[in-house]
């Protein structure tokens, strides 16, 4: 049984900020989430994660993700950390020890140390880095894992080794049990490091077996804005070269970000400074032009959408023309053949097949029609100020430019609205209706005059 121990406590000072550190967030998701994701999908029994600086905030924050928490109040080192966490766990599962700050190792780079743990021996991931500094030391003889030093306690001589600990590790639970009431604290830092158990494993014929990950960044941790800036694009590269991979053109894989999943079909291009978030899929033929946000949308085959359109919680059909400088909104939906153009906002709104808002305009709370065209600086005139209210506009309604519709209010088919239309009552179908006041022409008015302003 493997149960996995997520070290989360720090208060992670050189952020400069009152959120802890693994709330801080990669890819649109707080660290700890992406740790937790990986516990999940190694099949753990039970996650459990130690948490101090913050408070509650860190269990509030993945309350959800079905988890264990564990408080360590006062923060005296790793070793400290796993001690509060040990009577969770059970004496006959495996236990892996990751960090809520190191947010992008892959499952396929800790199954071995799992398998290592399984069959009796600790497995330990380390790296080699040209430049190890402020790392713990793999101190080896005769090729053999004897203990690790940490960088402050570490003699000239194991400074210049390059083999280094990433603290990540997996060992049977009661071999762990037995190892953290042993540690001491007498060290530069005055703390207890769970390294210290690598040598008591040595101590006592356990094996320690280390396995390396694919790449260095997996183990890379976040102690700065600026580290966490750095695996976002380290993070967002990875992305991008899998979407690369899967046949999708990107104009500039350096600048595209996913904070979530985004599926793409054939065919499908995505020019620069495309933000996508939560759940996006993108069909087969479609683009997205430059500098759009997509969250949580479902786009059909062969839609196209211009510049500096956001899209947020949507269904858009096929064929669609949208933007630029498009808004849709929550709860719309775009049959097929829709055109949505620049400065037109749509919010909870069914649109049919063909129809067409193309300048300037609001529709909120509507159903329409197929074929519909709304001219320009057309609104609907959804909320009285307490209430929404409805908009029904039937196939081939034909809307004026500069018309207000008060809802709750039906066009009916093939209704015409007159140009600077406010419809108050039900429109009937195929007819013209207009309401205007009498056009005047006022002999003699004279236009304001800007006065002086007195010196």
């Amino acid at each position: 049984m493997l149960e996995i121990l997520i070290l989360a406590a720090g208060k992670g000072t050189r952020m400069r900020s009152d959120l802890p550190k693994v709330l801080h967030k990669l890819a649109g998701k707080p660290l700890l989430g992406h740790v937790v994701d990986t516990a999940h999908a190694l099949g753990a029994a039970q996650t459990c994660v130690v948490y101090g600086f913050g408070g509650e905030a860190v269990p509030q924050a993945l309350a959800d993700d079905k988890l264990t928490f564990v408080l360590q109040a006062e923060q005296h080192g790793t070793g400290h950390a796993v001690k509060q966490a040990l009577p969770q766990l059970s004496d006959d599962s495996v236990t892996l020890v990751l960090y809520g700050d190191v947010p992008l190792t892959r499952t396929a780079s800790l199954r071995p140390l799992v398998a290592t743990a399984q069959a009796g021996a600790l497995g330990l991931l380390t790296v080699n880095l040209a430049y190890p500094d402020g790392y713990g030391r793999i101190v080896r003889e005769d090729g053999k894992v004897t203990r690790i030093v940490e960088h402050k306690d570490a003699t000239p001589t194991e400074r210049a080794i390059q083999e280094v600990n990433t603290g990540i590790l997996a060992v049977a639970t009661r071999h762990l049990k037995r190892w953290i009431d042993e540690l001491k604290n007498d060290n530069a830092q005055g703390e207890y490091y769970l390294t210290d158990i690598i040598a008591l494993a040595v101590r006592d014929d356990v094996s320690v077996e280390t396995h390396q990950p694919a790449c260095d960044w997996e183990v890379l941790g976040v102690n700065s804005k600026a580290q966490l800036a750095e695996l976002e694009r380290i993070h967002q590269n990875e992305v991008a070269q899998g979407l690369l991979d899967a046949g999708v053109t990107l104009m500039d894989p350096a600048r595209i970000d996913v904070r979530g999943t985004l599926t793409c079909g054939r065919d499908v291009v995505i020019d620069i400074n495309c933000v996508f978030e939560g759940l996006v899929e993108l069909a087969d033929g479609v683009q997205v032009g430059a500098n759009c946000v997509l969250r949580n949308v479902k786009v059909a085959a062969a839609t196209r959408i211009d510049a500096f359109t956001l899209i947020d919680d949507a269904l858009i059909g096929e064929a669609n023309r949208l933007g630029p400088f498009s808004r849709i909104r929550p709860g719309t939906t775009l049959a097929r053949d829709v055109h949505v153009g620049n400065f037109v906002e749509i919010k909870n709104s069914q649109i049919d097949d063909g129809s067409k808002i193309n300048h300037l305009s609001y529709v909120g709370d509507t159903t329409m029609g197929k074929k519909v065209n709304i001219g320009a600086g057309t609104i609907t005139c959804n909320y009285d100020g307490a209430n929404k209210h409805r908009t029904v506009i039937e196939d081939e309604v034909f809307v004026g430019s500069d018309t207000q519709l008060v809802a709750p209010i039906t066009v009916g088919k093939g209704a015409t609205l007159g140009a600077g239309t406010t419809l108050t009552r039900d429109a009937p179908a195929g007819e013209l209706t207009l309401s205007r006041a009498k056009q005047l022409t006022l002999s003699g008015w004279k236009r304001p005059v800007k006065q002086k302003k007195e010196a």
